[in-house]
């Protein structure tokens, strides 16, 4: 989508989560490889997640978008909302009070959720990750079975920002489908 994008003369910002700054890198790595961020407590999970965002927002995103630069994120603060608030039980007004904090008025004009089967998703993230997978992931089906529910009761709640497509087509489909909506 970005090469697209960009083909049509549009100046893009990936950005991704957590990370995307030297600080949110080092939260990275901590949330996810480092033997320190094994049994992190909920409460101090949705605050790195939420740090990292907050650094992002502010030194890259705000900075581009008033460069009129596109920004592609590959995650943002629903993923705290469904992660920690839905999967870890954290109370619903405690994460959305701590997302509104992290990222101001900064928020998506367009969310892309891509649906898929949490069986599915499993087998791709097996073989994308040959056997490395890092602490979110090795999370037990029934936490990636609530994931995916509070992904699409959040999508049915606002559907002026979600569209939802089905990620079991092929990465083509799915990328005609994003482009088909961007287009509009």
């Amino acid at each position: 989508m970005s090469a697209r994008l960009q083909e049509e003369g549009h100046e893009i910002l990936l950005t991704r989560e957590p990370g995307g700054t030297r600080a949110g890198e080092r939260i990275r790595d901590l949330l996810q490889h480092a033997p320190e961020g094994e049994g992190l407590t909920a409460e101090a999970e949705v605050l790195l997640f939420t740090a990292s965002r907050a650094q992002l927002v502010r030194e890259q995103i705000i900075p581009a978008i008033e460069r009129g630069v596109y920004v592609i994120a590959d995650r943002f603060l629903d993923s705290t909302t469904v992660y920690q608030g839905v999967a870890r039980g954290l109370d619903a007004p405690s994460v959305a009070a701590i997302n509104r904090f992290a990222v101001g008025e900064c928020m998506p004009d367009i969310t892309f959720l891509l649906d898929l089967d949490v069986r599915e998703g499993r087998r791709r993230v097996s073989e994308r990750s040959a056997g490395d997978e890092d602490r979110m992931e090795r999370e037990s089906d029934a936490f990636f079975e609530k994931v995916r529910r509070g992904y699409l009761d959040l999508a049915e709640r606002e559907p002026e920002r979600f569209i939802v497509i089905d990620a079991m087509n092929t990465p083509d489909q799915v990328g005609r489908e994003i482009w088909n909506y961007l287009g509009d």
